[in-house]
């Protein structure tokens, strides 16, 4: 098996091997993955993080020797949490800015050692148990399929990147994520930091966001909002009508 780790601040994880083809994921800074398959111009991969498959551009690919990525599975860095962190290419002198949840891998003091490339860190390091700053941050991000920084953010990617910073992993999809955690009675019982999932028409879960209480949720549509929640579902002020259809409320911790 051969593995690989993303030097770049985000690299696009695409469903199939083309640039036309929809991006399903992100790949953020210090995160390894597996190499399945070469082709002349794409990579597929699964990631180490959630063990979602897609594909990279070949140009993107840092291949990473198979006891670092071991020991990267035995001994999870440390991340960033700030929106933006500072990271200073010592080989070029250049300046890459890692989103939030940036993995600071091999970090030795302030330096991130990729390879034969280092990173001196420009920011705090580490992680903050403020979840509920943690999700707020986000707000007005704007909602991009498969993404998962301020930059663009998906439901899921957006419930994925709060809770890793709390030091939860999440399946990357809304329906992944729905078979972890412990079913909660109702939207009365539900407290901060659960996470509600809506489903469409065929009762497929398409949709999901943190519950704040006080009958609200913060979420990714559109852009990442707080709306009212109760036990039919999110209901949006702006479009005065119901928008996702509540089918069951999680908690994690």
């Amino acid at each position: 098996m051969e593995y690989g780790i993303c030097n770049l601040a985000v690299i696009p994880l695409r469903a199939e091997p083309s640039d036309r083809s929809e991006m399903v994921s992100q790949i953020l800074f210090g995160e390894a993955f597996e190499i399945l398959e070469w082709k002349e111009k794409w990579v597929q991969i699964t990631t180490a993080l959630d063990e979602y498959t897609g594909w990279i551009d070949r140009l993107h690919v840092n291949t990473l020797g198979h006891l670092a990525y071991k020991r990267l599975q035995q001994s999870p860095a440390p991340r960033t949490y700030r929106a933006v962190t500072q990271a200073w290419k010592i080989i070029d002198n250049s300046v890459v800015y890692l989103p939030v949840g940036s993995s600071l891998a091999f970090l030795e003091g302030t330096t991130s050692y990729i390879g034969n490339q280092r990173f001196e860190i420009i920011g705090e390091i580490g992680e903050t148990d403020n979840l509920r700053n943690i999700a707020m941050s986000f707000l007005n991000a704007p909602y991009l399929w498969g993404g998962r920084t301020h930059w663009g953010i998906d439901c899921s990617g957006f419930t994925q990147a709060v809770f890793r910073l709390k030091g939860f992993h999440l399946k990357r999809d809304a329906w992944q994520q729905a078979l972890e955690g412990r079913e909660i009675e109702s939207t009365l019982t539900s407290r901060f930091g659960d996470l509600a999932f809506f489903d469409n028409a065929d009762g497929r879960i398409t949709h999901v966001g943190i519950v704040l209480g006080g009958g609200e949720i913060i979420h990714a549509s559109g852009k990442v909002k707080i709306d009212t929640l109760d036990s039919q579902g999110i209901y949006s002020e702006e479009l005065k009508r119901y928008t996702h259809k509540l089918r069951v409320i999680k908690r994690y911790f």
